[in-house]
């Protein structure tokens, strides 16, 4: 078979997608790098394609000998094509602000709730890799996350709105590579302990850190080369400056609100994974196609359970 260019934009991604042999293939290469097809289950080469059902069989005796390209994946169980996975897959890697459950219901033709199933099972193969830590110099930040009270009907904002209203809202801690990775957490408090915890244990040591006057980055000097800039006297000063992190919960943020305009806090920690990972690979050399790539890189081993997502596991029917 004459192999096709990759696609370039959503429109060529479409087209190269609609073919199942296209597909199948894309799948093979991300998932079997090497090119020799294995079972899932014993891990043997010794297997047999079957075209008629677009499977193969493995021809070890043993139970469930049969497997997909799908089988162990994000999209294992999944009755939709990989057409459409991987066409949602392109669309929510290179859009900037993010893409609805909506805009896939509607661009995709499938339901809405299905659309919403999907994005989340992608976004946890955009969760970003920690095996290795972050240095050099470090930018971090915490930011609360929630719905303004300038939005809010007057009713709830008096209902909901307490103090200087960050009661309600979700903490998150970022910390930015300069010229580098970002990530995010969700995190209960803005606490010493729990916010130095996940500083050591994501930033190598002796990196150079900067944060702003929060009283609970002090210490840090003890493993690290701490620089705090004080907002309440200026942004920046020489090379001290949180910007770059500062920078990030503004596209997040943008995307929160624009794009998905409600985001449980129980699901807040997946569009952070989502955003980070557009962030890392935006100078991505091979451009949308390699964003889409990066993502089917991660697709194997990882599952996630509709029972999971909402939080229902381990509840049992009246029935």
């Amino acid at each position: 078979m004459i192999r096709r260019m990759k696609p370039l934009t959503l429109q060529q991604a479409i087209v190269y997608f609609a073919e199942p042999v296209n597909c199948r293939q894309y799948a093979i290469e991300h998932r079997w790098p090497d090119g020799v097809v294995k079972c899932p289950r014993c891990g043997s080469a010794n297997v047999a394609f079957q075209q008629k059902y677009n499977r193969w069989q493995c021809n070890n005796r043993h139970d469930r000998r049969q497997f997909t390209v799908k089988t162990g994946t994000i999209f294992e169980d999944s009755p939709l094509g990989l057409d459409k996975w991987l066409t949602a897959m392109w669309m929510i890697a290179n859009c900037k602000n993010g893409v609805s459950s909506w805009e896939i219901h509607r661009a995709v033709k499938i339901t809405q709730k299905t659309a919403w199933f999907m994005l989340h099972r992608i976004r946890l193969a955009m969760h970003p890799p920690t095996d290795t830590k972050l240095k050099g110099e470090i930018e971090v930040d915490e930011s609360l996350i929630g719905g303004a009270s300038r939005f809010m009907h007057k009713d709830k904002r008096e209902r909901v709105i307490k103090g200087t209203g960050g009661q309600e809202k979700a903490m998150v801690l970022g910390m930015v590579e300069r010229g580098g990775r970002v990530r995010g957490f969700v995190v209960g408090s803005r606490t010493k302990k729990e916010l130095q915890e996940k500083i050591r244990e994501h930033v190598k040591a002796s990196s150079a850190i900067f944060s702003d006057e929060l009283l609970s980055y002090e210490g840090l000097d003890i493993d690290y080369r701490h620089a705090v800039i004080n907002h309440a006297v200026e942004y920046v000063h020489g090379n001290v400056h949180t910007n770059t992190i500062e920078n990030f919960w503004s596209l997040l943020k943008r995307g929160l609100k624009g794009t998905y305009v409600s985001v449980e806090p129980f699901h807040l920690f997946r569009y952070i994974d989502e955003q980070a990972f557009r962030y890392n690979f935006r100078k991505a050399d091979g451009g949308d196609w390699e964003r889409c790539s990066e993502v089917a890189n991660h697709v194997l081993g990882k599952r996630l359970t509709y029972a999971e997502l909402t939080g229902k596991v381990g509840e049992t029917s009246n029935n």
